[in-house]
């Protein structure tokens, strides 16, 4: 599902990123992405979503070849991916169904489709009782809910989850955790970048641990390996 081979990230302030790194991801894997501050994290997931682009090597998402797409084709890339942010970004002028509602509009999916969609993913979330509300009604976890219905509306293979329970409290965090795992059985890829030892430790899945824009460590069930 993810390929990447001798990629290298170096931004225009001499800043590297990501330091020939060598990753392979199949469908249907739990990834936990951990390391310290500046370790090449953010980069590594942005990359999965074309926010940032390799300044060399090769990455593969779903078959699609991110370092030589079009820019055009950005759009079409990101409707095969979900993802979660760790600050929710929901549009504050729209209500909880139309926030979802909105991931479908876009590729002007039709009207009784989105419908039917956008109910069964909020069932799922356990908001569907809340469809009507807006984001400033909702607690951070409702709105991390919100979040992820949006994010799996368009039944994506993948989902990038940056840090989605660092703005929640333990046990709302637990709780979205839980959805996480749900959503992984499914059959859907989840790649999740987290400073949360805590579940990493709990929640047992592939671990890799970036540092200095290099994976230094790979290991399936793995715990989180850093302190504090």
């Amino acid at each position: 599902m993810i390929q990447m081979k001798n990629v290298y990230k170096k931004y225009s302030n001499g800043i590297v990123a990501l330091n020939g790194m060598n990753v392979e991801i199949d469908q249907g894997e739990f990834v936990y992405v951990v390391g310290p501050s500046g370790a090449g994290k953010s980069t590594f997931i942005k990359m999965m979503y074309r926010e940032e682009r390799p300044t060399s090597g090769q990455m593969f998402v779903d078959g699609i070849d991110i370092a030589t797409l079009k820019n055009s084709k950005v759009p079409l890339l990101r409707r095969q991916i979900g993802v979660v942010f760790q600050d929710f970004k929901l549009l504050p002028k729209l209500n909880v169904y139309e926030n979802v509602a909105f991931a479908l509009e876009v590729i002007e999916e039709k009207p009784e489709e989105i419908r039917k969609r956008v109910l069964k993913v909020l069932d799922l979330v356990g908001l569907k009782h809340k469809a009507r509300m807006f984001p400033t009604e909702l607690s951070g976890g409702e709105q991390q809910r919100v979040s992820i219905a949006r994010s799996i509306v368009n039944k994506p293979k993948v989902v990038i989850a940056d840090e989605p329970t660092g703005n929640l409290d333990p046990e709302t965090s637990w709780d979205i955790m839980r959805l996480f795992e749900q959503i992984n059985k499914s059959g859907t890829t989840i790649l999740m970048a987290t400073h949360n030892r805590e579940i990493v430790n709990s929640m047992r899945h592939r671990v890799i641990a970036i540092e200095g824009g290099l994976i230094v460590r790979d290991v399936a069930g793995g715990d989180y390996g850093y302190e504090g």
